[in-house]
């Protein structure tokens, strides 16, 4: 049990410090650009429900198994596609329900999802690895 904490602080530390850079720096402006209106007030709760959902999924699916077969290149791969997978959801659903959802946004959301969870999931097993949580 031990391990999966290590594991899931680990996930969850490299996630929130891209994440908030992505969103706090460089996207901040693109994001208030093509959205603007269909922006609302920050809701913290389902924010936090997302990374605690999202940081178990990625260690389950993910780094766990990357360890099992002590592969970083694994991790990075099936990171990739698991964030492409839960970010297409997410933003191909907003596409196709949403009037005036920009498509720009969701090819953008794209490749951060498939980007981001693919070096989370890499960093992670590196770590896990130099560290022998593995």
């Amino acid at each position: 049990m031990e391990r999966y904490l290590k594991l899931f602080l680990t996930v969850a530390g490299y996630f929130l410090i891209f994440d908030m850079l992505w969103l706090l720096v460089i996207s901040k402006g693109f994001y208030q650009k093509h959205l603007g209106e269909l922006m609302g007030q920050a809701n913290l709760v389902p924010a936090v429900i997302f990374y605690l959902i999202y940081v178990v999924g990625i260690v389950f699916f993910v780094v766990n198994p990357a360890l099992l077969k002590d592969s970083a290149v694994y991790a990075a791969l099936v990171g990739a596609f698991l964030g492409f997978l839960c970010y297409a959801t997410y933003d191909l659903t907003n596409l196709a329900t949403l009037k005036d959802w920009p498509v720009i946004v969701t090819v953008v959301d794209l490749v951060w999802g498939t980007s981001v969870t693919a070096a989370v999931s890499w960093l992670t097993v590196l770590t896990a690895t130099y560290f022998k949580w593995g």
